[in-house]
């Protein structure tokens, strides 16, 4: 298998290189190449603006019989990007530029003609100062009147200005520091004065503060006074009673006072409540005072037993039920229970 990339051919024993035709090509032939305009110029035709840079399909060929120090000169053929006319430049290695040739003006030269001026001005006067003498006097002696003319119009000048512009350096460096020192003062003087400013506000806002401060403080123990001859743990209001003096009520305002303190705390009395339907009430026995009899000696195993329960009775107690609660009454139920069971 043979190389991708051949740097060496081979070459047979009976190559001749004579023997190879050549091509014969017209010298003013023409090549296709990208190029970009040289410079900015102005078609002719339509007026169309082609700037600096753009690029163009260009036609290249050599100039016949034009050479400079021996270097061939290229012309190229565009076409106008708007109304397809053909324009022509060809290369300058005299000025190391182009010359527009054909179907459009450049634009932005004027410099360029004033240089080309000046150095055609310049070879004629050379080429007389050659071949006369006298001329060349003349023109030195036109030189020199010149230069005097141009330095007595520049002293002139000079002279006018100083007697139009005194200036006095010295004074204004002067006044620029006086000017700086009182820039300087001023500011300085701003400066302690919002300072003074400053801790006006804050000793005034501190006498506020201390001030309501201390009405708060007066506030809060003018309030801590009454508290404190309150009373001290819940409970105490059903021991403790309020003076009527203060007050101005009657007996039965206090009274009515102490009810509804209770009623707060222990519950309201069941006059038609959902229990008073369960509680019997025990009738209270009236008590008739009986001789004493004489103790007489029990004859049988019946009558010990009617005696214990006869001083059993005797000596429970009788509750009276008038203004009590219900948890009264449910206890009195319980023992009317208990008794009638027994």
């Amino acid at each position: 298998m043979s190389e991708r990339k051949v740097l060496n051919k081979y070459y047979p024993p009976d190559f001749d290189p004579s023997r190879i035709p050549k091509l014969k090509l017209p010298k003013d032939r023409q090549y296709v190449v990208r190029l970009m305009a040289p410079f900015n110029m102005r078609c002719k035709t339509c007026g169309e603006y082609i700037y600096k840079g753009k690029k163009f399909n260009a036609r290249k060929e050599t100039v016949q019989n034009e050479l400079y120090m021996g270097l061939p000169i290229f012309r190229f053929y565009i076409k106008c990007t708007r109304c397809l006319a053909e324009i022509t430049f060809k290369t300058d290695p005299e000025n190391t530029d182009y010359a527009m040739e054909h179907g459009a003006t450049r634009n932005f030269q004027a410099e360029k003609l004033i240089e080309e001026e000046e150095k055609r001005v310049q070879q004629e006067r050379e080429e007389e100062e050659l071949n006369n003498p006298m001329k060349v006097l003349e023109n030195r002696t036109r030189d020199s009147k010149m230069e005097m003319e141009v330095l007595e119009n520049l002293q002139e000048l000079k002279e006018l200005n100083q007697r139009q512009a005194q200036v006095d350096f010295e004074g204004m460096i002067d006044e620029y520091r006086e000017l700086e020192r009182r820039e300087r003062e001023r500011e300085k003087e701003e400066d302690e004065k919002e300072t003074k400013e400053m801790l006006e506000r804050v000793l005034v806002k501190r006498l506020r503060d201390s001030d309501s401060d201390s009405e708060h403080d007066e506030e809060s123990s003018s309030s801590t006074q009454p508290k404190e001859s309150s009373v001290d743990k819940p409970t105490d209001i059903l021991t403790t009673d309020k003076p009527t003096d203060t007050q101005g009520a009657t007996a039965g305002g206090v009274k009515r006072v102490k009810m509804e303190t209770w009623e707060r705390s222990v519950g309201t009395l069941s006059g038609g409540g959902a229990l008073t339907s369960l509680i019997v009430r025990k009738k209270p026995a009236v008590s008739t005072p009986s001789p004493v009899a004489p103790p007489v000696a029990p004859s049988s195993q019946t009558d010990s037993k009617a005696l214990t329960a006869a001083s059993t009775s005797a000596s429970k107690p009788i509750a009276t039920q008038n203004g009590s609660s219900s948890l009264s009454l449910l206890g009195a139920y319980s023992d009317s229970d208990s008794n009638d069971s027994e």
